[in-house]
Protein backbone atom coordinates (compact mmCIF):
# COMPACT_ATOMS: atom_id res chain seq x y z
CA UNK A 1 0.00 0.00 0.00
CA UNK A 2 1.43 3.52 -0.79
CA UNK A 3 2.34 5.69 1.81
CA UNK A 4 2.02 9.43 2.59
CA UNK A 5 5.10 11.40 3.44
CA UNK A 6 4.89 13.99 5.46
CA UNK A 7 6.86 17.09 6.96
CA UNK A 8 6.92 16.01 11.11
CA UNK A 9 6.14 19.50 12.30
CA UNK A 10 2.61 19.32 10.64
CA UNK A 11 2.39 14.89 10.08
CA UNK A 12 -1.03 13.63 11.09
CA UNK A 13 -0.47 10.50 13.54
CA UNK A 14 -1.06 7.50 11.57
CA UNK A 15 0.07 3.92 10.67
CA UNK A 16 0.90 4.83 6.54
CA UNK A 17 1.95 8.39 7.55
CA UNK A 18 5.95 8.90 7.74
CA UNK A 19 7.51 12.54 8.73
CA UNK A 20 10.28 13.32 7.26
CA UNK A 21 13.12 16.32 8.47
CA UNK A 22 12.60 19.36 6.22
CA UNK A 23 16.23 19.68 5.79
CA UNK A 24 16.75 16.46 4.35
CA UNK A 25 15.19 14.54 1.64
CA UNK A 26 13.81 11.60 2.47
CA UNK A 27 15.32 8.28 1.79
CA UNK A 28 14.95 7.09 -1.83
CA UNK A 29 13.18 3.18 -0.46
CA UNK A 30 10.66 5.69 1.53
CA UNK A 31 10.11 8.01 -1.71
CA UNK A 32 9.26 4.57 -3.59
CA UNK A 33 6.22 4.13 -1.68
CA UNK A 34 5.15 7.48 -1.70
CA UNK A 35 1.33 8.31 -2.80
CA UNK A 36 0.38 11.40 -0.67
CA UNK A 37 3.35 13.77 -0.50
CA UNK A 38 3.59 17.18 1.10
CA UNK A 39 6.25 19.37 -0.07
CA UNK A 40 8.33 20.99 2.44
CA UNK A 41 7.72 24.64 3.63
CA UNK A 42 11.86 25.91 3.94
CA UNK A 43 13.20 28.16 1.76
CA UNK A 44 12.05 29.84 -1.62
CA UNK A 45 11.39 26.72 -3.30
CA UNK A 46 9.21 23.78 -1.73
CA UNK A 47 11.00 20.67 -2.76
CA UNK A 48 8.49 19.62 -5.03
CA UNK A 49 11.66 18.40 -7.61
CA UNK A 50 11.06 15.05 -5.22
CA UNK A 51 7.77 14.14 -7.30
CA UNK A 52 9.77 12.59 -10.18
CA UNK A 53 11.43 9.69 -7.82
CA UNK A 54 8.09 8.96 -6.74
CA UNK A 55 6.70 6.54 -9.40
CA UNK A 56 3.55 5.72 -7.26
CA UNK A 57 2.33 9.29 -6.48
CA UNK A 58 -1.31 10.01 -6.89
CA UNK A 59 -1.62 13.00 -5.43
CA UNK A 60 0.63 16.18 -3.73
CA UNK A 61 -0.84 18.84 -1.17
CA UNK A 62 1.09 21.87 -0.90
CA UNK A 63 1.63 24.07 2.36
CA UNK A 64 1.60 27.65 0.13
CA UNK A 65 -1.36 29.16 -1.13
CA UNK A 66 0.82 29.66 -4.02
CA UNK A 67 1.43 26.75 -6.41
CA UNK A 68 3.57 28.08 -9.22
CA UNK A 69 6.95 26.89 -8.15
CA UNK A 70 5.43 23.20 -8.17
CA UNK A 71 3.92 23.50 -11.54
CA UNK A 72 7.23 22.24 -13.63
CA UNK A 73 8.04 19.36 -11.91
CA UNK A 74 4.50 17.92 -11.35
CA UNK A 75 4.12 14.53 -12.94
CA UNK A 76 1.37 13.22 -15.49
CA UNK A 77 -1.83 12.30 -13.83
CA UNK A 78 -1.02 13.70 -10.56
CA UNK A 79 -3.35 16.16 -8.67
CA UNK A 80 -1.67 19.01 -6.66
CA UNK A 81 -3.40 20.80 -4.62
CA UNK A 82 -2.83 24.20 -2.74
CA UNK A 83 -3.04 25.64 1.08
CA UNK A 84 -6.31 26.78 0.72
CA UNK A 85 -7.41 28.48 3.88
CA UNK A 86 -3.92 27.86 5.67
CA UNK A 87 -2.49 31.33 5.87
CA UNK A 88 -5.76 33.09 5.37
CA UNK A 89 -5.45 34.59 8.87
CA UNK A 90 -1.36 34.86 9.53
CA UNK A 91 -1.25 36.66 5.71
CA UNK A 92 -3.80 38.81 6.51
CA UNK A 93 -3.30 40.18 9.55
CA UNK A 94 0.16 40.93 8.33
CA UNK A 95 -0.99 42.83 6.25
CA UNK A 96 -2.84 45.34 8.36
CA UNK A 97 0.33 45.47 10.19
CA UNK A 98 2.06 46.77 7.02
CA UNK A 99 -0.32 49.63 6.18
CA UNK A 100 -0.51 50.73 10.02
CA UNK A 101 3.73 50.82 10.24
CA UNK A 102 3.28 52.69 7.04
CA UNK A 103 0.96 54.62 7.26
CA UNK A 104 1.43 56.04 10.78
CA UNK A 105 5.29 55.87 10.86
CA UNK A 106 6.17 53.23 13.03
CA UNK A 107 9.11 51.90 10.89
CA UNK A 108 10.32 55.66 11.28
CA UNK A 109 9.84 55.33 14.83
CA UNK A 110 11.32 52.29 14.88
CA UNK A 111 14.67 53.65 13.30
CA UNK A 112 14.64 56.63 15.88
CA UNK A 113 14.91 54.40 18.63
CA UNK A 114 18.18 53.77 18.08
CA UNK A 115 19.16 57.38 17.94
CA UNK A 116 17.12 57.95 21.05
CA UNK A 117 15.29 60.61 18.93
CA UNK A 118 11.98 61.55 20.30
CA UNK A 119 9.74 62.13 16.79
CA UNK A 120 6.39 63.94 16.45
CA UNK A 121 4.67 64.37 13.27
CA UNK A 122 1.70 64.34 11.75
CA UNK A 123 0.26 60.63 9.66
CA UNK A 124 -2.73 59.86 7.63
CA UNK A 125 -5.29 57.16 9.49
CA UNK A 126 -6.45 54.22 8.08
CA UNK A 127 -10.50 55.00 9.17
CA UNK A 128 -11.79 56.48 6.32
CA UNK A 129 -8.91 54.99 3.47
CA UNK A 130 -10.22 53.86 0.26
CA UNK A 131 -8.78 50.31 0.10
CA UNK A 132 -8.28 48.16 -2.95
CA UNK A 133 -7.50 44.60 -2.07
CA UNK A 134 -6.79 42.41 -5.75
CA UNK A 135 -7.31 39.31 -5.00
CA UNK A 136 -10.67 38.08 -4.26
CA UNK A 137 -9.50 34.44 -2.68
CA UNK A 138 -9.45 33.87 0.77
CA UNK A 139 -6.36 36.04 1.98
CA UNK A 140 -7.83 38.82 0.51
CA UNK A 141 -11.67 38.17 1.69
CA UNK A 142 -9.71 37.54 5.38
CA UNK A 143 -8.18 40.95 5.11
CA UNK A 144 -11.35 42.80 4.01
CA UNK A 145 -13.06 41.73 7.09
CA UNK A 146 -10.25 42.49 9.35
CA UNK A 147 -10.15 46.06 7.57
CA UNK A 148 -13.40 46.74 8.32
CA UNK A 149 -13.09 47.06 11.74
CA UNK A 150 -10.60 49.84 10.84
CA UNK A 151 -13.48 52.17 9.65
CA UNK A 152 -11.70 51.97 5.98
CA UNK A 153 -13.95 51.43 2.53
CA UNK A 154 -12.80 48.19 1.29
CA UNK A 155 -13.23 47.21 -2.65
CA UNK A 156 -12.24 43.57 -3.44
CA UNK A 157 -11.06 42.87 -7.25
CA UNK A 158 -11.17 39.39 -8.70
CA UNK A 159 -11.30 38.12 -12.04
CA UNK A 160 -15.07 38.92 -12.71
CA UNK A 161 -17.49 41.03 -11.06
CA UNK A 162 -19.20 38.94 -8.69
CA UNK A 163 -21.87 38.95 -5.83
CA UNK A 164 -19.88 37.65 -2.43
CA UNK A 165 -20.91 34.48 -1.85
CA UNK A 166 -20.83 32.63 1.37
CA UNK A 167 -17.86 33.04 3.40
CA UNK A 168 -16.50 36.00 1.63
CA UNK A 169 -17.24 39.93 3.89
CA UNK A 170 -20.83 40.87 4.66
CA UNK A 171 -22.44 43.68 2.94
CA UNK A 172 -22.06 46.30 5.35
CA UNK A 173 -21.57 50.42 4.66
CA UNK A 174 -18.05 49.90 4.42
CA UNK A 175 -17.41 46.72 2.66
CA UNK A 176 -18.87 46.45 -0.77
CA UNK A 177 -21.41 43.62 -1.67
CA UNK A 178 -19.90 42.86 -4.87
CA UNK A 179 -16.47 41.77 -5.84
CA UNK A 180 -15.62 44.01 -8.91
CA UNK A 181 -13.58 42.52 -12.24
CA UNK A 182 -10.21 43.27 -13.22
CA UNK A 183 -11.63 44.84 -16.41
CA UNK A 184 -12.47 48.01 -13.99
CA UNK A 185 -9.28 48.34 -12.48
CA UNK A 186 -8.21 51.41 -14.63
CA UNK A 187 -10.68 53.31 -13.02
CA UNK A 188 -10.32 52.03 -9.43
CA UNK A 189 -6.79 52.38 -9.07
CA UNK A 190 -6.89 56.41 -8.80
CA UNK A 191 -9.47 56.51 -6.11
CA UNK A 192 -7.51 54.51 -3.79
CA UNK A 193 -5.51 55.34 -1.24
CA UNK A 194 -4.01 52.32 -0.28
CA UNK A 195 -3.84 48.98 -2.89
CA UNK A 196 -2.95 45.48 -1.78
CA UNK A 197 -2.17 42.64 -4.28
CA UNK A 198 -3.10 39.51 -2.63
CA UNK A 199 -3.21 37.46 -5.89
CA UNK A 200 -2.05 34.19 -7.12
CA UNK A 201 1.48 34.40 -9.22
CA UNK A 202 0.06 33.51 -13.03
CA UNK A 203 0.43 34.13 -16.65
CA UNK A 204 -2.00 36.53 -16.43
CA UNK A 205 -0.68 38.38 -13.14
CA UNK A 206 3.21 38.38 -13.69
CA UNK A 207 4.03 42.15 -13.63
CA UNK A 208 0.34 43.28 -13.20
CA UNK A 209 2.27 46.39 -11.68
CA UNK A 210 3.86 48.21 -13.99
CA UNK A 211 4.82 51.83 -14.90
CA UNK A 212 1.41 52.17 -15.96
CA UNK A 213 0.13 50.82 -13.18
CA UNK A 214 1.72 52.30 -10.85
CA UNK A 215 1.23 55.75 -12.75
CA UNK A 216 -2.39 55.59 -12.17
CA UNK A 217 -2.23 55.20 -8.10
CA UNK A 218 -3.16 58.03 -6.62
CA UNK A 219 -0.53 60.67 -5.54
CA UNK A 220 0.94 59.39 -1.64
CA UNK A 221 -1.07 56.29 -2.19
CA UNK A 222 0.56 53.10 -0.67
CA UNK A 223 1.00 49.95 -2.28
CA UNK A 224 1.36 46.43 -0.18
CA UNK A 225 2.37 43.22 -1.91
CA UNK A 226 1.53 39.94 0.45
CA UNK A 227 1.09 37.88 -2.63
CA UNK A 228 4.73 37.55 -5.15
CA UNK A 229 7.39 39.01 -5.82
CA UNK A 230 7.06 38.83 -9.54
CA UNK A 231 3.60 40.75 -9.67
CA UNK A 232 5.30 43.49 -9.23
CA UNK A 233 7.91 44.96 -12.04
CA UNK A 234 10.80 45.65 -10.01
CA UNK A 235 12.20 48.19 -11.94
CA UNK A 236 8.90 49.99 -12.14
CA UNK A 237 8.51 50.29 -8.75
CA UNK A 238 11.83 51.68 -7.79
CA UNK A 239 11.41 54.23 -10.15
CA UNK A 240 8.15 55.26 -8.54
CA UNK A 241 9.60 54.94 -5.28
CA UNK A 242 12.54 57.44 -6.09
CA UNK A 243 9.89 59.75 -7.41
CA UNK A 244 8.94 60.46 -4.07
CA UNK A 245 5.13 60.09 -5.83
CA UNK A 246 3.98 57.06 -3.92
CA UNK A 247 4.46 54.40 -0.44
CA UNK A 248 5.47 50.88 -0.91
CA UNK A 249 5.06 48.38 2.15
CA UNK A 250 6.42 44.57 0.74
CA UNK A 251 6.69 41.19 1.97
CA UNK A 252 7.37 39.91 -1.06
CA UNK A 253 10.32 41.18 -3.64
CA UNK A 254 11.83 40.13 -6.83
CA UNK A 255 14.46 38.97 -6.69
CA UNK A 256 14.10 36.62 -3.31
CA UNK A 257 15.91 37.34 -0.66
CA UNK A 258 16.67 41.05 -1.88
CA UNK A 259 20.53 41.28 -2.53
CA UNK A 260 22.39 43.15 0.15
CA UNK A 261 23.23 46.04 -3.14
CA UNK A 262 19.76 45.82 -4.68
CA UNK A 263 18.33 49.63 -5.08
CA UNK A 264 15.07 48.21 -3.28
CA UNK A 265 17.14 48.61 0.30
CA UNK A 266 18.05 52.70 -0.35
CA UNK A 267 14.13 53.79 -1.82
CA UNK A 268 12.68 56.48 0.14
CA UNK A 269 8.98 55.59 1.50
CA UNK A 270 9.51 52.24 1.97
CA UNK A 271 8.85 49.71 4.15
CA UNK A 272 10.22 45.92 3.00
CA UNK A 273 9.66 42.39 5.66
CA UNK A 274 11.43 39.34 4.71
CA UNK A 275 8.21 36.98 3.48
CA UNK A 276 6.92 36.45 6.80
CA UNK A 277 2.94 36.30 5.45
CA UNK A 278 2.59 32.94 6.82
CA UNK A 279 5.37 31.59 8.93
CA UNK A 280 3.04 32.20 12.24
CA UNK A 281 1.85 30.14 14.84
CA UNK A 282 -1.70 30.21 13.44
CA UNK A 283 0.41 27.68 10.39
CA UNK A 284 0.49 24.33 12.36
CA UNK A 285 -3.02 23.79 13.80
CA UNK A 286 -4.69 25.21 10.17
CA UNK A 287 -2.08 22.96 8.14
CA UNK A 288 -2.78 19.33 9.96
CA UNK A 289 -6.45 19.83 9.57
CA UNK A 290 -6.42 20.30 5.84
CA UNK A 291 -3.76 17.32 5.77
CA UNK A 292 -5.80 14.85 7.93
CA UNK A 293 -9.01 16.06 5.94
CA UNK A 294 -6.89 15.27 2.28
CA UNK A 295 -5.56 11.92 3.78
CA UNK A 296 -8.90 10.56 4.48
CA UNK A 297 -10.53 11.67 1.00
CA UNK A 298 -7.05 10.16 -0.78
CA UNK A 299 -7.46 7.03 1.58
CA UNK A 300 -10.96 7.11 0.66
CA UNK A 301 -10.94 8.18 -3.11
CA UNK A 302 -12.81 10.90 -2.63
CA UNK A 303 -12.04 13.91 -4.74
CA UNK A 304 -9.22 15.97 -3.66
CA UNK A 305 -10.14 19.97 -2.40
CA UNK A 306 -8.24 22.95 -3.93
CA UNK A 307 -7.04 21.03 -6.87
CA UNK A 308 -5.07 23.78 -8.98
CA UNK A 309 -3.54 21.36 -11.56
CA UNK A 310 -3.40 17.65 -12.64
CA UNK A 311 -6.86 16.69 -13.08
CA UNK A 312 -10.18 16.12 -10.85
CA UNK A 313 -9.17 12.63 -8.80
Amino acid sequence: MPIALIPSFVAPSAPDVIGYDELADPAEEVMAQCGFFVPHYLGPDPNAHLMARMPLLERTQLLTAGFEAALPYLPQGVVLSNAVGVHDAATSELAVGLILASLRGIDTAARAMTTATWVHSHHVSLADRSVLILGAGGVGSALARRLEGFEAEVTLVGRTRRTTLAGEPAVTARVAGSVAGFSELQDLLPKADIVVLALPLTIETKGLVDSQFLARMRDDSLLVNIARGPVVKTDDLVAALSSGRIRAALDVTDPEPLPVDHPLWRCPNLLITGHLGGNTTSFPPRAILLITEQLRRWRSGEPALHIVAGGST
